[in-house]
């Protein structure tokens, strides 16, 4: 028994020896601490955390929606509601701790690892003021430290009114407005002081989440928070049941801004520069507007400005039809303009980079570009009439061409493309096999749902517009490397350059995508936008083509719902899509109309200063001859319809269409006459 006593007197007199050890360390720790904050001084409350758009021309982008203007009131000039407010939510015991609220640490913490996940925050609003005044909102231990370190520095120097003071100013609210003063304005068209109870409370629940919680965005997730931070200000007796009763049950009135004048440039290209840089920095959208950053964009604003005038000129007359457009440079993939709708301020929704609408025949392309790598040419030959197909799995598959317009005979590759046939679609993609058609895709950057199945080829798949103009721009490129973006560069408040786009360089051959083929299939797109075949079947750009004055190519794509355009120069691809939310059926004629128009309108707007330039070959392996139509085979005097075609030199035809081979002067002729050919001879089509 003396043996056990002495040996737990032993162990208890270390243990106290170790517990008085670890003590005086760690008063040592907090003291050294606390002299080397005293050392460093106060920090700086000068706040600079506005961030700047550039356009692509280096010029800061007036009226951006990030880095709005900020309004700073003391503290005296808030009323007691607000200051309240925000305290009851944010930090009841600011005014009782220096920086750090232990009990609610320790509360959180227990919360977390019953948990077992970062549920509950303990940040004092000495610590979020510290972060959003000098640091990145990273998830690391070393951005906890000199948070940490920053709080403790702001308590040593500074008064407690002057922090939540600097906190009511700085803070985020959302929609650009940074500071109570902003928000009060920005929601209410009131100054701060004039706030309700319930109008205050509404506004200190938003900090937390900006997008979640703005009544604006989620007005359900907005009036949840309020009510909680109503109930919280009555257990703390800021106010009275009665008090808080009345403000539940509030009506709020919230500031009309589609009748304001003021509008900003490219309000949608602006959103989608913030989704971008929050992808690339890993923060949120709100830390980015609120970060202080300079961030470098694409933008070309006459591009911006020949868009949106097109828009509003072509569509004043439907007030419910909506449209989407992104035009790109084809050899970067940098966006020059954007439009997600027609009336910004009437809704956020960017239906050019979020709607995922049927593409239609818009997505032939692909199909030929598959096929021309499996031995067709433009040149190869299937009838155009009403057909059936049979399924393997027993069903009958019967498409049709628009308003049933068919030649009832053999038409070209480069024809089908042209009318938008749809039986030679369909014969096509199932002669490959559509899993060739959503292999094809893949390589040019479509991601998402895509059905292995013969209607893909019509376009049954449902594509975000940006994606499609991606991948055109792909195609014209001829290269996988070319990829879509908003942002070149993105420096912070203190010049670092914390994101610079890498200039993709096509030196090595590409493996995904073959730039002849891609030519090829570009070069039969312009064929759109000639003359009538035969007299009697029209083109599908043949409505917009007295409107042109350049060489073009595209393709437009028709469903009962959607109404596509997507077309391109050698600089520029552009895509316009035409609908309605509610996805109901387009039943004016005039309704599948506005795309082509608004298309035609931009692109010709866009060009006013931009040379003319020729669609070049990339390859000699490439040779352009003068097909007829119409046969199929090379174009004599004797049948002088004809139109340029690029192909393989190996797969040139032999025959003319009388059925003769041309003579060794005729075809030094031809290749005389091609290097000697004007730019506008491509555009040259069926001749009637």
């Amino acid at each position: 028994m003396l043996l056990f006593i002495r040996f737990t007197w032993k162990w208890l007199s270390r243990s106290f020896k170790a517990a008085f050890a670890c003590a005086v360390l760690g008063v040592i720790g907090l003291l050294a601490v606390l002299v080397y904050a005293i050392m460093l001084g106060p920090p700086s409350l000068n706040n600079a955390q506005n961030t700047t758009f550039y356009k692509a021309d280096g010029e800061v982008m007036e009226d951006s929606r990030a880095g709005e203007d900020r309004y700073w009131i003391s503290l005296e000039e808030m009323p007691d509601k607000v200051v309240d407010a925000t305290l009851a939510i944010e930090d009841h015991r600011f005014y009782n701790h220096f920086g750090f609220d232990l009990k609610r640490m320790a509360s959180a913490a227990l919360t977390d690892l019953k948990a077992m996940s970062m549920v509950e925050g303990a940040s004092t609003i000495t610590q979020q003021y510290a972060r959003n005044l000098y640091l990145s909102h990273e998830k690391t231990w070393t951005r906890k430290i000199k948070e940490a370190m920053y709080a403790l520095r702001l308590e040593l120097f500074y008064e407690k009114d002057e922090i939540l003071e600097g906190y009511l100013n700085t803070i985020y609210y959302g929609h650009g407005a940074y500071g109570i003063e902003s928000a009060s304005r920005y929601y209410f068209n009131k100054n701060a002081d004039d706030l309700t109870l319930a109008e205050a409370t509404m506004l200190a629940g938003i900090p937390k989440g900006p997008t979640y919680y703005s009544p604006l965005s989620n007005e359900e997730n907005a009036e949840t928070r309020q009510e909680r931070i109503l109930t919280r200000m009555d257990d703390l007796q800021f106010i009275t049941s009665e008090e808080k009763q009345e403000a539940v049950t509030a009506s709020l009135s919230y500031y009309d801004h589609s009748k304001s004048d003021d509008k900003s440039i490219a309000p949608y290209f602006q959103e989608e520069v913030i989704r971008e840089a929050a992808r690339l920095l890993d923060l949120k959208k709100e830390e980015v507007e609120s970060g202080g950053f300079h961030i470098y964009t694409t933008l070309v604003e006459n591009h911006q400005e020949a868009l949106e005038n097109a828009v509003e000129e072509e569509m004043q007359q439907n007030e419910e039809i909506q449209t989407a457009a992104v035009v790109m440079d084809s050899s970067t993939g940098a966006v020059t303009a954007m439009v997600g709708g027609r009336d910004y301020t009437a809704g956020t929704y960017n239906r050019a980079t979020h709607a995922k609408r049927m593409v239609g025949s818009t997505i032939k392309p692909f199909l030929y570009y598959a096929a021309l790598k499996n031995d067709y040419t433009p040149l190869t030959m299937q009838e155009s009439k009403p057909t059936s197909f049979k399924l393997d799995n027993g069903d009958v598959y019967s498409p049709s061409n628009y308003n049933n317009y068919y030649a009832d005979d053999k038409i070209t590759m480069a024809q089908a493309l042209a009318l938008s046939d749809n039986i030679y679609a369909v014969k096509t993609n199932m002669e490959l096999g559509p899993e060739k058609l959503v292999k094809t895709l893949r390589d040019f950057g479509i991601k998402g749902d895509l059905p292995e199945v013969p209607s893909l080829a019509l376009g049954t798949a449902s594509i975000p517009l940006y994606d499609m103009v991606d991948s055109y721009a792909r195609l014209v490129s001829g290269s996988a490397k070319v990829k879509k973006h908003t942002i070149t560069k993105i420096t912070d408040q203190h010049d670092n350059v914390v994101y610079e786009l890498k200039d993709k360089k096509k030196k090595k051959k590409d493996k995904k995508i073959d730039r002849n083929t891609a030519f090829t299939v570009t070069h039969m797109m312009t064929g759109m936008f000639d003359p009538s075949l035969n007299g009697y079947m029209s083109v599908t750009g043949a409505s917009i083509a007295d409107q042109l004055t350049r060489t073009y190519g595209g393709k437009s794509g028709t469903t009962e719902n959607d109404s596509w355009m997507i077309g391109f120069s050698p600089q520029y691809v552009m895509g316009v899509w035409s609908g309605y939310d509610d996805n109901r059926k387009m039943t004016k004629a005039r309704d599948h109309q506005y795309s082509k128009e608004i298309w035609a309108s931009s692109m010709e707007g866009i060009h006013e200063e931009v040379p003319v330039t020729a669609f070049t070959p990339p390859s000699s392996d490439l040779k352009g001859v003068y097909i007829n139509p119409e046969s199929g085979k090379l174009s004599s005097p004797a049948c002088p319809e004809e139109r340029l075609v690029y192909m393989d030199k190996d797969e040139v035809p032999e025959e003319t269409c009388e059925g003769t081979e041309p003579e060794d002067s005729d075809i030094k002729e031809i290749e005389k006459e091609l290097q000697n050919d004007p730019w506008y001879k491509d555009v040259v089509d069926w001749f009637s």
